[in-house]
């Protein structure tokens, strides 16, 4: 008789639930949506690329204009980037290095690849954008859940207020107080970059202190004009809740107004709310652009901005297709986190 080895059993263990779980509803909910999106990727593509060629100007246009460059050095440069041929022809090899190569081409501007631009400023915008999503959180939704809980009184009148004027509030005009703000109390806070210019004397916590020092501005300027939507709507959503029956159940029961508030009413409510996370993490491109561009902070939102002015075909690509992934992603997670929030919800009911 022969008797297993503890490693052989859990193996065999691991193995199992490996099955399982490729076997379940989740995975195979997950593997429907990674092809979605991989479909969607490839239309956003071909679409994107399409007005693009059909935008008026060119890369090649702008070197024209200048008198240095020589006919002979355009049409080196024409003939490198693959230029000189038709637009679906120009599609198809960069396609084909995307889906082969994960090489997303080459820019004008840089001579540089693509990838190692955006993954150069990826880390700046995810730090500065991810810091404004925990703070705007960490401050509207208590917020909308203390306005909910005193509807109708003068603190839930000045809160309504203030999410108002917050929601109404053009985001480059909050930057720009910011900024005046910062030139008033000049050196108390920072303007401009991500570092000191002595940052490299720094030690490991002085480091990150000088940027965490350098982030007050920039995040502030996404956080006061995002908390306000988020607010109404923790608001909103709570006094729906709030109005149900079992809710009155609860409190005819004579269960404490904390428990009725923060485990039944909040639990319900907090649906809506994180799938709005999900697509605010699908904004993290789109959203820091205002706060690096007027605070010179070295991000995605000023290269691509570059990118767009000078033409760059190819990093306006990237920039794009990056874009529309991270809406992707950040679709799934969220419909991943109602199901584990809220276990009554099933994944092949959620489109």
């Amino acid at each position: 008789m022969t008797t297993r080895s503890p490693a052989s059993s859990i193996m065999n263990r691991w193995f199992s639930q490996i099955v399982v779980w490729l076997t379940s509803g989740t995975f195979l909910y997950i593997a429907k949506r990674i092809f979605q999106g991989l479909l969607t990727l490839l239309l956003a593509s071909l679409l994107s690329f399409l007005i693009i060629q059909l935008a008026p100007g060119s890369y090649l246009d702008t070197l024209q204009q200048n008198p240095k460059i020589s006919p002979e050095t355009i049409k080196e440069i024409k003939i490198q980037f693959g230029l000189d041929k038709p637009w679906y022809i120009q599609y198809w090899l960069w396609l084909v290095q995307v889906i082969t190569r994960f090489n997303f081409g080459q820019s004008f501007v840089y001579n540089r690849s693509v990838g190692s631009l955006l993954l150069e400023r990826i880390p700046a915008t995810l730090l500065l954008a991810i810091s404004s999503i925990i703070i705007t959180w960490a401050i509207a939704i208590p917020l909308g859940i203390i306005s909910a809980v005193k509807q109708s009184t003068v603190l839930d009148k000045v809160l309504r207020v203030l999410s108002y004027f917050g929601q109404g509030f053009p985001s480059f005009i909050t930057a720009l107080v910011l900024l005046i703000v910062a030139q008033n109390v000049s050196p108390l806070l920072p303007v401009g970059d991500m570092t000191s210019i002595d940052y490299a004397e720094f030690s490991t916590v002085g480091k990150i202190s000088d940027i965490l020092w350098h982030m007050i501005l920039p995040t502030l300027a996404l956080s006061i004009t995002s908390f306000a939507g988020l607010q109404r709507l923790t608001r909103g959503q709570l006094l729906d809740v709030m109005r149900q029956d079992y809710i009155q159940t609860a409190r005819a029961k004579g269960l404490p107004e904390n428990k009725v508030i923060y485990v039944h009413a909040l639990r319900n409510a907090i649906n809506p709310l994180i799938t709005l996370l999900g697509f605010e993490f699908s904004s993290l491109l789109s959203g820091a652009f205002i706060a690096e561009f007027f605070f010179n902070w070295p991000g995605l939102g000023r290269l691509i901005l570059q990118a767009v002015t000078a033409q760059d075909l190819y990093l306006v690509m990237g920039s794009l297709m990056m874009g529309a992934a991270m809406l992707i992603v950040g679709n799934l997670l969220a419909d991943l986190l109602l199901k584990a929030v809220d276990p009554r919800i099933k994944l092949s009911d959620l489109k």
